[in-house]
């Protein structure tokens, strides 16, 4: 499906419109929290109907992922894998605040802290099976913000 703005040779150029707003996200500890419903919701707000979303994590021991929505195997098996690839253990040199903060600052490395999704008629053009996540790599919960930039006509 091809969507494009048709005017006129003689018509002014449309002026994309931005809209803004910063999501505040509580986690619960270590878990991945599916928050695509609250970033449609700031899409639909900005009366966008072609364009992209950008969706940007302030922190950098949480990240951004966009993956399955329907087996919750897959995430627990990501959880799993990434425990596995960057353990918590007495290695890392950084370790005021406690042993899982370092493997979080590594684990957002190996992850995202953005991500930029098409917005197609008024809506996040993800796949059938896709939602977008936060990944609180922290063992404690935190007050996580979310940028979230909506850009377009």
């Amino acid at each position: 499906m091809t969507h494009t703005n048709t005017r006129s040779a003689d018509a002014a150029p449309a002026t994309p419109q931005h809209h803004q707003k910063i999501l505040r996200i509580q986690t619960q500890g270590k878990s991945l929290g599916r928050f695509t419903n609250k970033v449609q919701e700031v899409v639909t707000a900005s009366g966008i109907r072609t364009g992209l979303c950008t969706v940007f994590i302030r922190h950098t021991s949480a990240s951004l992922i966009i993956q399955e929505n329907a087996d919750p195997d897959v995430l627990k098996d990501l959880e799993n894998f990434l425990s596995r690839l960057v353990p918590e253990d007495n290695s890392y040199i950084h370790s005021m605040e406690g042993p899982d903060d370092m493997p979080a600052h590594i684990r957002s490395v190996l992850t995202h802290t953005s991500e930029t999704i098409p917005v197609v008629d008024g809506r996040l053009a993800l796949g059938t099976w896709q939602g977008l996540y936060l990944w609180e790599h922290r063992t404690r919960g935190s007050a996580r913000e979310v940028v979230v930039h909506v850009t377009g006509y």
